[in-house]
């Protein structure tokens, strides 16, 4: 197995499935290179229905170089409401142009303000907020500059064809799973924009929450500089970490780490560490323990690639839920509430309905309610869960850090359209799946140029 960078390792991403050599080259050199578009999955009314009964006003828009956040932000602030009111089902990144779906609680469509790089468009209205599961997935069209050597973007696709199953003498048995057999499949981890894709710390900060270390938490989020932000940023974090003094170190950040300010500015009025990291908002503050989840979870897939156990097909031990009969087309999900665990006897079984699509592998998101493994697989999630130090109780906690877990499939298999000049990627992928861990295998650059 090839080594993966040690910003990649250092949120769990341990291995690439691919080891023969990548394109290289460079994703966002402008917003245009890296498009994202939602697959919707949420019913609306027309725009006159009853305001009463529909309250939420649907609005789809195209974002250039906007964080979702910064974007809820803004149009809060022009209506001079408060941003809770403003609802999405999926955060997009900065560098891109991205549609999706945002809901707005008792406004009406002339109450919708111009903002700068955004085209705004009243969809309809609907009887609650957008939230995460309304999403059905993302399409990706993608770029790629500068790359040395595009050709190898055809080796790389074979060794993950390979990794999903599609080597000789695998269980392909129809039509179906040939086809899909020879198409690229790859470890479904959380991408380097869940940790912070130059300072991966939200994690850390989850993980501090889930010990009941708020100091620590606060800390991991205002110190721990990165070689990768600015050197200004750096000498800020590196004199909070030595003074712990607030009112000082305000004096030391720049504006844009205006969340770091936020906090500060807590502490410096006295408020506790756990105060200070509730200044963030409540999306933001289940970010980090989803942050944490995940973390654990990419660390199990890198066990079970460094042991050699296979994500295309079950072992005994494993639980495997089975695919969405209503998902949209394109997109592929597993169905939480058709759950099984992978008997000795029901191996081979489970491992057709894989092939064909039908079911899909998992590991745990650990949470209260979390189930683990048996077998083999059962023994990596307890490891990893014991390297960490943390049980399932620990989820529970109050406000907006509590956590009751899910499981998650560990393999995606995009259906990939590869264009040679420029070097550009088609494909689409379910929600909570990140294009930048299918990009990384054809890639292999160093994560801050994807």
């Amino acid at each position: 197995m090839r080594d993966a960078h040690e910003l990649e390792r250092a949120v769990g991403m341990w291995y690439y499935a691919s080891d023969s050599d990548g394109t290289g080259g460079r994703l966002r050199e402008s917003p245009s290179d890296f498009r994202v578009t939602e697959i919707e999955d949420f019913d609306t009314q027309p725009v006159d229905a009853d305001r009463g009964d529909y309250p939420w006003l649907v609005l789809r828009v195209t974002l250039t170089s906007w964080d979702t956040n910064d974007f809820a932000r803004e149009f809060a602030n022009r209506l001079g409401m408060s941003r809770e009111r403003v609802t999405w089902a999926g955060t997009k990144d900065r560098h891109a142009v991205t549609t999706q779906l945002f809901a707005v609680r008792d406004i009406e469509p002339e109450d919708v303000p111009e903002i700068s790089d955004a085209g705004i468009d009243v969809v309809g209205r609907a009887g609650r907020g957008l939230q995460f599961g309304d999403l059905a997935g993302n399409e990706f069209r993608v770029v790629v500059r500068d790359p040395d050597d595009p050709e190898q973007a055809d080796a790389v696709t074979a060794d993950l064809a390979a990794f999903g199953g599609g080597e000789p003498g695998s269980r392909a048995t129809s039509a179906r799973s040939n086809r899909d057999a020879a198409r690229p499949a790859v470890p479904n981890f959380f991408g380097q924009q869940r940790f912070g894709s130059k300072r991966p710390i939200t994690h850390e900060v989850g993980l501090a929450i889930l010990r009941d270390d708020w100091e620590g938490a606060a800390m991991a989020y205002l110190g721990a500089p990165s070689e990768y932000e600015p050197e200004d940023s750096q000498r800020a974090r590196r004199f909070v970490e030595d003074t712990r003094d607030w009112e000082a170190a305000l004096e030391e950040f720049p504006n844009r780490l205006r969340y770091e300010r936020t906090m500060l500015h807590e502490l410096a009025d006295g408020g506790s560490f756990r105060d200070a990291v509730e200044t963030f908002p409540s999306n933001l503050q289940r970010l980090f323990i989803h942050a944490a989840q995940s973390y654990a979870f990419n660390r199990m897939l890198s066990e079970r690639m460094e042991r050699g156990l296979p994500f295309h097909e079950p072992v005994e031990g494993d639980v495997v839920w089975f695919a969405e009969s209503d998902a949209p087309e394109g997109v592929a999900r597993p169905d939480s509430s058709r759950q099984q665990r992978v008997t000795a006897d029901r191996v081979d079984v489970m491992a057709r309905h894989c092939a064909r699509g039908r079911a899909f592998v998992t590991a745990p998101l650990v949470g209260t309610d979390t189930e683990l493994a048996e077998g083999e697989p059962g023994d990596i999630e307890r490891a990893v869960l014991g390297e960490l130090d943390l049980e399932s109780g620990d989820f529970d906690l109050p406000g907006e850090f509590d956590s009751s877990g899910t499981r998650r499939a560990i393999l995606l298999r995009p259906d990939l359209d590869v264009e040679r000049d420029p070097l550009t990627f088609d494909f689409a992928l379910p929600s909570g799946s990140y294009a930048t861990v299918v990009l990384r295998e054809y890639l292999k650059s160093d994560p801050t140029d994807l």
